[in-house]
């Protein structure tokens, strides 16, 4: 069986999207239909901007979600999935490749939502750490430890990596403690906010709204969502999940090892970069990887 995964923030680079726009008239098409909707020409940020321009949030995120749905539609009638799933961002790529979304709904909601997680960000700073080595039960003791400030698990990405996420004077506390109990690395990232945690609440907020003001369809095939972590066809039950995310950790792992045991033994990522093919391949290493 096929699962179709769709990569989040981290996944960009200067010159995305370029050779689809130039080769493929749909890309070229859905690229268009993009900048009108948003208001400002992504496509020159993506295609020719600097790296600076293209990490910022309102960016980042429509440009990394714009690349990988748009991959997927050029797929055509080849586009067959029996499951889809994506890592934060990138599930709202995958509800509009298993028709939940709209490409326009799509984007205008991951707009949202990053116009919504940067005022968040901007309200209380706040930070994440990718810690390597460690097991997860032992990283969230610490973290849970942690009474004076916020820090919890946010990103379960495969076994022995996990991203810690909340206030940055927390985050540097827990990098202190997880390295005296053994982590091989504990490192804050360069990244604008506390994803995933409880500083996202007013985002959360926010987005709910939005989420609620769209329509949703039926999907043609499960998502394996972030904060389920197990197939999921009900539309009441993406929504919600969809809005839970934003403070909720993303069960990477958990998802994965949910698609083996459904069936899964072909992974296929849509988007740039090949983020998602490794961790997969260090979650069940039978699996077969590969970019659309």
């Amino acid at each position: 069986m096929k699962a179709y995964i769709f990569p989040g923030q981290g996944s960009q680079f200067v010159g995305m999207g370029k050779d689809l726009y130039d080769n493929h008239e749909l890309a070229k098409e859905l690229f268009e239909k993009a900048n009108s909707l948003l208001g400002f020409r992504i496509t020159d940020v993506m295609f020719n901007g600097t790296e600076e321009e293209l990490k910022q949030t309102n960016v980042t995120q429509p440009a990394i979600f714009l690349h990988a749905v748009i991959k997927a539609l050029l797929e055509g009638d080849a586009f067959k999935p029996d499951m889809v799933a994506g890592h934060s961002l990138g599930e709202f790529s995958a509800l509009v490749a298993n028709k939940t979304l709209s490409f326009e709904d799509g984007l205008k909601l991951v707009y949202q939502r990053a116009l919504a997680m940067q005022k968040a960000c901007e309200a209380v700073p706040g930070t994440m750490a990718a810690v390597l080595g460690l097991d997860d039960a032992k990283v969230e003791e610490i973290c849970s430890g942690i009474t004076n400030e916020v820090v919890v698990a946010a990103n379960y990405n495969c076994p022995g990596q996990l991203v810690i996420s909340g206030s940055v004077a927390g985050i540097h506390q827990a990098c202190e403690l997880l390295k005296a109990a053994g982590a091989k690395r504990a490192l804050v990232l360069p990244v604008g906010g506390a994803f995933h945690s409880p500083l996202m609440e007013p985002a959360r907020v926010e987005l709910e709204a939005a989420i609620h003001a769209t329509a949703f369809n039926s999907p043609i095939c499960p998502i394996y969502q972030n904060v389920a972590a197990s197939a999921v066809i009900s539309v009441e039950a993406i929504k919600d999940n969809l809005i839970a995310q934003l403070t909720a950790p993303v069960r990477w792992t958990q998802s994965v090892q949910a698609m083996v045991a459904d069936g899964a033994s072909v992974f296929l990522e849509c988007g740039p970069g090949k983020v998602l093919q490794g961790l997969v391949s260090k979650i069940h290493k039978e699996a077969q990887v590969a970019s659309v």
